[in-house]
């Protein structure tokens, strides 16, 4: 019997005027996988997630996306609102609201979505949610100002799982974080994604995290997808530019564009 799989994308392409940055992307993730897209800054992988969560539309006729078979790359108002609430995401750097406390940041998405929500249910709500993600009820008041970066990152995830979602994206997960609190970060998405059964699709140029967090790993590179395969393969791609890519080589068939 074939299985569905949770997101399939078929040849995706997105163009910004002559700049193609999408090209043909095909990809099907399963329910309940950790997906990887590792690369350089610039090919494509913000683009790619964008795309997918329906910010940035995908060029028409060039390819689809489709959730739990469904293609989205049409909807439009309350039908696209049904889907992305099946959506969760952890932006890079955290992007907590400076001006709302720790709980308000988590439970902002709860309020917005449902208006019969009251403000103390939010709140106890988004306190239970910040115990899943290791942090005490006593940080519910703060602001995010008052927190560390790890404790930022603690708080955004949170906020991605506060609306019990089944797909949750991961933008630079360990961005800005040193590497023994990135790796208590990803030890923290690794068990919040398998313990809640969660279909995961990352970005990340961190190798330590793709690593980590990746059931599989896929490099885009010039607007495809180059190589997809076991995050225990990557090491041994038998591609060179993933193989450029995983070491941070300079010499290599990637070539950086250097202003001079």
């Amino acid at each position: 019997m074939t299985v569905t799989p949770k997101i399939s994308l078929r040849g995706v392409s997105k163009a910004f005027g002559p700049k193609e940055v999408l090209r043909g992307v095909d990809l099907d993730i399963a329910r309940g996988e950790s997906v990887v897209v590792i690369g350089g800054s610039g090919t494509g992988k913000s683009v790619l997630i964008k795309s997918i969560l329906g910010i940035i539309e995908a060029d028409a006729d060039a390819g689809t996306i489709a959730i739990d078979g469904v293609d989205v790359t049409q909807m439009r108002g309350s039908e696209r609102d049904a889907v992305n609430k099946q959506f969760g995401m952890l932006f890079q750097g955290a992007a907590l609201f400076d001006s709302l406390t720790v709980w308000e940041n988590v439970g902002f998405g709860l309020l917005a979505r449902d208006r019969s929500l009251s403000r103390r249910a939010a709140r106890e709500q988004a306190i239970e949610t910040l115990g899943k993600v290791g942090l005490a009820a006593d940080v519910a008041d703060l602001v995010p100002s008052e927190l560390s970066g790890g404790m930022q990152k603690r708080v955004g995830l949170a906020r991605a799982i506060a609306g019990q979602p089944q797909i949750v994206f991961f933008d630079e997960p360990t961005t800005g974080l040193d590497p023994i609190m990135a790796d208590v970060i990803n030890d923290l998405i690794v068990a919040t994604v398998k313990h809640q059964g969660l279909t995961a699709l990352s970005i990340t140029h961190d190798m330590a995290s793709a690593r980590k967090i990746g059931d599989r790993i896929a490099m885009l590179y010039e607007g495809k997808l180059i190589w997809v395969g076991p995050a225990q393969d990557v090491d041994n791609s038998g591609n060179a530019f993933v193989d450029q890519f995983v070491n941070g080589r300079a010499e290599g068939p990637i070539k950086m564009q250097v202003r001079r």
